[in-house]
């Protein structure tokens, strides 16, 4: 029985569309809340044991990439593609995902943030999202279309864990399509990210917030924030072409996922002992802290963390990439800003902003997250510098399946 009936529009009872939807977004969120709280608190769990421990839990890296490709090999099935799978049913070129992809993804991304693997997290919980509220949506009493249904799931997925339900809501309806919005799933992304949000700051998860120093909006400090977004353009193309790059020619090398996992295991724990011992694991939080309490950035932060995000994720590793991109565009921000007179800090929180334009070829989610993390009074920078950077990447992106309907 079709939701979409001639009769709802015919008696002027379209409205209860939009109730339904609402309804629908609550329920898918709430679920995805509550499974997003369980994959945050695993992870604060992981960070903890970490603490102390940095540099002998990289020695097992090579091990632990063994035990996650084995994972997914024996049981994985379909979900060894991940967020690819996500956007193959949208495109309907798979029919459905598998309910298989949730623990996989969560327990080998558990594994790699034990071992200090320079990845994110929003990647597995946009699978969750995706992969629960798709499930959820087919057994409904009335249909729901399945793009509504993934946009409602990743926006939830994003949400419950950022705690940015604006950002959330807009990501899961652009991410799918660059350039093209579906508002039919306005209502339930809304309801969906608001609930999934709600439900997670029950548990104690919640968006992390900086107050930056006040900084005068004048014409010559947009003409340095054009600039910026242009620079980071372009490194959100470098860093979406590297990984890609990096994929395919290690799989090349060494065909074999156990032999590449365990080598590169080794080559990655071996850098990053290397580089300030451990400095570039994990989410890169460490590194946005530093930009945003005044204290040591490096020239080569953003560098480093954008090379050990590529090697270990392209290894075979798994976890996100929007995280590093929000690191490595706070480190570019800060250093690029010293060097042309934008205070560093604000200069940080454009580079947050627009490296994730430029590499998840977004635009209205970066603006939104932008304003929800840094406040409302920056929306004109925020905007220039997202809106700069999204155009200029060339339409390149982390989802190499992103549909584009861009000029």
């Amino acid at each position: 029985m079709t939701f979409f009936e001639d009769g709802f529009k015919k008696n002027g009872l379209i409205w209860l569309r939009y109730i339904y939807f609402a309804f629908v977004g609550c329920l898918i969120g709430a679920i995805i809340g509550l499974a997003e709280t369980i994959f945050c608190l695993g992870l604060n769990w992981i960070f903890k044991i970490r603490v102390g421990h940095e540099m002998s839990l990289l020695i097992a890296m090579p091990f632990v990439g063994l035990l996650i490709i084995f994972i997914f090999v024996k049981y994985g099935g379909q979900s060894k593609e991940g967020m690819n799978l996500v956007f193959k049913v949208d495109q309907g070129k798979s029919r459905t995902i598998t309910y298989r992809l949730v623990p996989c993804m969560v327990l080998s991304t558990w594994l790699t943030h034990l071992v200090g693997g320079s990845v994110g997290r929003e990647g597995v919980a946009v699978q969750i999202g995706a992969t629960l509220s798709y499930r959820i949506g087919k057994k409904l009493p009335f249909s729901i279309p399945k793009s509504m249904l993934l946009e409602t799931g990743i926006a939830a997925g994003f949400s419950g864990l950022f705690g940015t339900p604006i950002a959330a809501a807009f990501f899961g309806l652009e991410v799918l399509v660059s350039g093209a919005i579906r508002y039919e799933g306005l209502c339930s992304a809304l309801t969906g990210s608001f609930m999934a949000a709600y439900i997670s700051s029950l548990f104690g998860i919640h968006a992390e917030q900086f107050a930056l120093p006040h900084v005068s909006i004048t014409f010559f400090l947009m003409l340095r924030v054009i600039l910026l977004g242009i620079i980071c353009a372009f490194i959100g193309m470098f860093f979406s072409k590297s990984l890609q790059f990096m994929r395919n020619n290690l799989a090349k090398l060494w065909p074999n996922p156990y032999q590449r996992i365990f080598i590169m295991g080794i080559i990655c724990a071996g850098l990053l002992a290397l580089f300030d011992q451990g400095r570039y694991s994990g989410l890169g939080v460490n590194l946005i802290d530093a930009a945003m309490h005044g204290q040591t950035i490096y020239p080569w932060d953003w560098i480093l963390k954008l090379v050990m995000t590529v090697l270990v994720l392209a290894s075979g590793f798994q976890g996100g990439e929007v995280m590093p991109l929000f690191s490595i565009g706070t480190c570019l921000g800060y250093w690029i800003g010293s060097l042309i007179g934008i205070p560093p800090m604000f200069a940080a929180a454009m580079g947050y902003a627009a490296l994730f334009a430029a590499g998840t070829n977004t635009l209205l989610a970066p603006i939104a997250i932008g304003m929800e993390i840094f406040g409302t009074q920056y929306f004109l920078p925020i905007f220039i510098v997202c809106a700069i950077a999204f155009l200029l990447n060339k339409n390149h992106s982390i989802y190499v399946l992103q549909r584009n309907l861009r000029l």
